[in-house]
């Protein structure tokens, strides 16, 4: 991966670069789905912070869980999620607009004073399309987009996942750049396209010790 391709994957829409990643573990929780898809969720976010190198809880003392999925068929059904109207500001706006946008899925953040990732809710309107998905496709590409704060727009023109020997994984560049993001030794939130040239350094770093 490139320095500008490195860049592009956190350039937004509005041509702005904006990187961030967690700062404090993750505590997740899935809502609307059977106990089988549940473990695969739970399986997809060990692997996914595990390859960051970064750090799970049980609870987080002020938030109680800071990754929240929720799997529905309608985004109607958002609007009588008990206090959720409390997390997403405007919510009855949001819903209006996925609504008429067609939309089947919607991540929002939620940041530390310092920029690093504070929260993240994922919503998946299971439609054809998602529930055409293998499980373990689905929440792995979720998870994987919940690590960083990526472009708006990277990834509706190339899955983060490949397949190989008929299997569903992460494809190695986008595994070299979480791993390169998560290095202790980068700041955790950058809004200078100066940080894409620090992570393709880690990149490369991390290529020559293998």
């Amino acid at each position: 991966m490139t320095p500008e391709e490195i860049e592009a994957h956190f350039t937004r829409a509005d041509g702005q670069f904006l990187f961030a990643r967690w700062g404090r573990p993750i505590v997740p929780i899935v809502f609307g789905v059977e106990e089988q898809t549940l473990e695969v969720m739970k399986g997809a976010v060990e692997a996914g912070v595990t390859l960051a190198g970064h750090q799970m809880a049980e609870t987080d003392p002020e938030l109680g869980v800071n990754l929240m999925f929720f799997f529905f068929r309608d985004w109607d059904e958002l609007l009588g999620v008990p206090d959720l109207g409390r997390m997403i500001p405007d919510l009855n706006s949001l819903v209006a607009r996925l609504k008429t946008a067609g939309a089947n899925q919607y991540r929002a953040f939620r940041f530390e004073k310092v920029g690093s990732i504070r929260a993240c809710f994922v919503f998946l309107r299971m439609d054809d399309e998602l529930s055409a998905v293998p499980a373990e496709a689905l929440a792995l590409g979720q998870v994987v987009q919940s690590l960083l704060l990526w472009s708006d727009q990277v990834f509706a023109a190339r899955s983060p996942l490949a397949m190989a020997e008929g299997h569903t994984i992460l494809r190695p560049d986008i595994a070299g750049l979480i791993r390169a993001a998560y290095d202790p030794v980068l700041p955790a939130q950058a809004e200078d396209t100066s940080h894409a040239l620090r992570l393709y350094a880690r990149m490369l770093a991390e290529q020559g010790q293998e």
